[in-house]
This record gives C-alpha cells, sequence and structure tokens, in this order.
C-alpha cells in the first residue's frame, strides 16, 4: 500500500519545547475545526503506591476535580459545562493522565483548570468521602464480573507479588476502604511536579499561544524532591503453568485469561509481535482463534488475543467467554493456535494482509484531534522520534515471517503460561482445587 507519509503529522509540523521547570510540550495546528484537544501525563501512577495502600494513586487523581483550594467541587464543573467543555484526569500504572475538550477560545480556561487541580488540589472531606463511596460500589460490580474477575487473577498469576503488573491500579476493595485523606495529600505532596510531564494540545490554536499560556499556568511550577520514575521491571518468564479458577456462584458465562508477560512498547521486537498477534487473535473475524475457537468449533461467545506493551513487560494473553461445558474443548482448541504460531512462520499472504491492514488504518487514526493528540503522546512517552509515524509504514513492512515467528516464540509457550477462569464453579476444571468462593 503506497501512503502519502508527508501528510502525516511529522516533525516539521509538531512543534515540541521544553520548559526550564521540565514539562515538555508539543503543539500540532489544526484550524479545520474550532475545537482543541489536550492529553498529556504526569508521573504519579500506581508504580508509587506502597505495599499496603493500594489504589492510593488511583484515589488521589479521581480527587483532584472535587475540589481546589479556590474551586469547589460545583464550580469546577459549572464552568466546563457552561462552555460545553470536558477535563478528565485519572491514575494508570505508572503515570496520571488528562485529557481535555473544548472550543479554541476556552483553551486558557481549560489550562488554568488543569494547572489548579493538578497543583493546588484541597481533597474536600465530603468529597472524597463521597467519592470513596462510588469507588467502593464500582468496586463491589466488578467483582461480580467474570472477565474482570479474570483479568485480575491472570495478572496475580502472570506476574510475582512484587512486581506492579500483579496488581491493577484501582487497588483492592480492603485497601480502598481504609485509605485516609491525609494519604492521598500526602501523596499529592510527594509525587506530583513537573518533572517528567507532558502535554500536547491540537486543534485551532497556534503553538506559541500554547506555549505562553502553558508558562501562565505551569511556569512556576517547582517540586524538587519530586521522585523519579521506577524503572520499570523486566517481565519474569513463566517456568510452569499456574491456573486458578475463581468461583461466582450465578453466573452461566465462564471467562477465561491465559497468557504471559510480553514485550513493552520500547522492545525490539515489538512491532513483529504485534503482527503475529494480529495474526493469532485480532485481524478478521478476531485471527485464528477466533476462527478455530469461534466460527469454526463454536467454543466461545468471543475469543481473541492482546498484546498490552506499554513502559513495561505489558501481558500478551488470549481473552474468551465460553459456556461452562466447553472450557476444556476450548482451552485445547487455543493453545492449539498458540502451538501453531509458535512453530511455523505465518503464511507471506497471511502477514501482508495484516501489515495492509496496520498501515491502511493509520490515516482513520490520524482522523479526529483525538487521535493526533494521542498518538504524538505515545510517541514522545516512549522515545519513538517526531517522525515515527511517517516511519511507521516502513517499519511494518519490515516484518517477515521469520520475524514474527521469532517474536511469537520469544514469549509464548502453549505449554506454560497463566490461566485465569472465572465463572460458575467447575470441579473439573483447570484449577479447580484452588477455587475461591
Amino acid at each position: 500500500m503506497i501512503l502519502p507519509v508527508e501528510s502525516l503529522p511529522g516533525p516539521d509540523d509538531i512543534v515540541r519545547r521544553e520548559l526550564p521547570n521540565g514539562i515538555v510540550v508539543l503543539v500540532r495546528e489544526n484550524f479545520n475545526a474550532r475545537s482543541v484537544v489536550m492529553a498529556g501525563s504526569l508521573n504519579a501512577g500506581a508504580v508509587f503506591d506502597p505495599a499496603g495502600s493500594e489504589g492510593l494513586a488511583a484515589f488521589t487523581a479521581a480527587s483532584l476535580l472535587r475540589g481546589t483550594e479556590t474551586r469547589d467541587f460545583a464550580a469546577i464543573h459549572e464552568t466546563l459545562e457552561s462552555n460545553g467543555a470536558s477535563l478528565s484526569i485519572s491514575a494508570g500504572l505508572h503515570t496520571v493522565g488528562f485529557s481535555g475538550k473544548g472550543l479554541a477560545e476556552d483553551l486558557p480556561m481549560l489550562l488554568d483548570l488543569l494547572s489548579d487541580a493538578l497543583r493546588h488540589p484541597a481533597f474536600p472531606a465530603e468529597q472524597v468521602e463521597r467519592l470513596r463511596g462510588q469507588l467502593v460500589t464500582g468496586f463491589k460490580i466488578r467483582e461480580q464480573d467474570t472477565r474482570y474477575m479474570a483479568g485480575r487473577t491472570f495478572r496475580e498469576l502472570a506476574y510475582p507479588p512484587s512486581h506492579p503488573y500483579s496488581r491493577l491500579p484501582e487497588g483492592r476493595l480492603d485497601t480502598l476502604a481504609a485509605l485516609l485523606r491525609e494519604q492521598l495529600a500526602a501523596f499529592h505532596a510527594r509525587h506530583y511536579g513537573p518533572r517528567g510531564m507532558l502535554v500536547i494540545v491540537v486543534g485551532a490554536v497556534t503553538a506559541e499561544r500554547v506555549i505562553s499560556l502553558m508558562e501562565q499556568c505551569f511556569a512556576d511550577w517547582s517540586a524538587p524532591d519530586q521522585p523519579d520514575l521506577p524503572l520499570s521491571p523486566d517481565g519474569v518468564a513463566l517456568d510452569s503453568t499456574r491456573t486458578q479458577m475463581v468461583a461466582l456462584p450465578g453466573k452461566s458465562q465462564v471467562d477465561l485469561v491465559l497468557g504471559v508477560p510480553g514485550p513493552s512498547r520500547r522492545a525490539e521486537d515489538w512491532q513483529a509481535a504485534t503482527l503475529a498477534n494480529a495474526v493469532l487473535g485480532v485481524f478478521g473475524m478476531y485471527g485464528r482463534i477466533g476462527a478455530e475457537v469461534r466460527e469454526k468449533r463454536g467454543l466461545a461467545y468471543y475469543s481473541y488475543s492482546r498484546v498490552d506493551g506499554g513502559m513495561g513487560p505489558g501481558p500478551w494473553r488470549v481473552i474468551a467467554g465460553v459456556n461452562p461445558a466447553n472450557v476444556e474443548r476450548a482451552l485445547d482448541a487455543i493453545r492449539g493456535e498458540i502451538r501453531r504460531i509458535v512453530s511455523e512462520p505465518v503464511g507471506e499472504v497471511e502477514l501482508a494482509d495484516v501489515k495492509a491492514n496496520f498501515i491502511g488504518r493509520l490515516p482513520l487514526q490520524l482522523e479526529t484531534n483525538e487521535g493526533v493528540a494521542g498518538s504524538i503522546l505515545s510517541m514522545e512517552r516512549y522515545g519513538l522520534g517526531l517522525d515515527y509515524l511517517r516511519r511507521y509504514p516502513t517499519l511494518v513492512s519490515a516484518v517477515t515471517p521469520e520475524a514474527a515467528l521469532a517474536a511469537a516464540q520469544h514469549y509464548l509457550d502453549p505449554d506454560v503460561y497463566a490461566l485465569a477462569i472465572a465463572g460458575p464453579e467447575l470441579t473439573d476444571a483447570p484449577g479447580a482445587a484452588e477455587a475461591e468462593v
């Protein structure tokens, strides 16, 4: 496929500026619409949660728009709603992410609100308790969700307990209930600061205007004791299969997650792994796994695979929802496709179709300001270079069947994996002896 790469965002139309306090600002002007989109992150994610206080980073981030030293909850949201704008802040494993959208003339308001929330949160007691109630309710609902419980248990099996990827950023019900307002304020004071912060703005505004506004809102922010983001521990290869069944009485469907620690986004074989994964469980009707497990054998309501990447060794896993009577047969079929992907190179035609899909969908992903902002954020976060999107077709085209095979063999093993199953109790299911009721 021939793609006019010069039309894609690149070094000649993305302005990058680093403020003296370490904040990196990237802007791409787009005057085809009147709106602006803002996206970004700062290094205050769940990797900083102390043991026994899991969920602290997520609770802190979720509290920031609940009130500041000069604005209460109602004032913040009335300002946003009266201008038809949006602003959100939430924590992930490594970073706190934020995003906003509004008309171009509202960008000063959005950046001012963002600065106020990030720098001067008040953690009002009433709002913190109200938020806690919402988080606890959501947690209890998710604990009855078979797909969520299978995913959470899978992480506990695939990574050692000390590895940050063994847990989810939202923490646990017991830790969430025990966190104090003072802990949120202390976490904010310790970890929020400008160093490592990224801000991306795309839309109908000039780069110089954005940088000027950023300087007005953030240039005087300093946090000399702000800790650096810790390096992500490498994934620990599994030496044996680990299986656990989570029994949820009353459920009629089983959800299962089978996989291993996979590549980070910066891994040299990342591109080859994503193409191999597309063949395995994404392309078309969810790849070979979808064709074999769902379409041909009728063993699953859904089945696919995904490789997460990210700043560390995110999981590479197969996810499926099956009838409880079909668990063993579905697992046999899934393992069969994993064995196939690690045993023989994918076909030239099969790989060419996946490459065409990857390259062809790129312009569609960049049709919106949100898509462009997200791509620029990833390029900066993972050090891909501002010319990454223009090199992307060449990078994808260069992956050979042998490279895809090598990447699959590097991470996947049909005989050694982590397997989490959640659903009605199955006495003969793998891991049933370890069932939780």
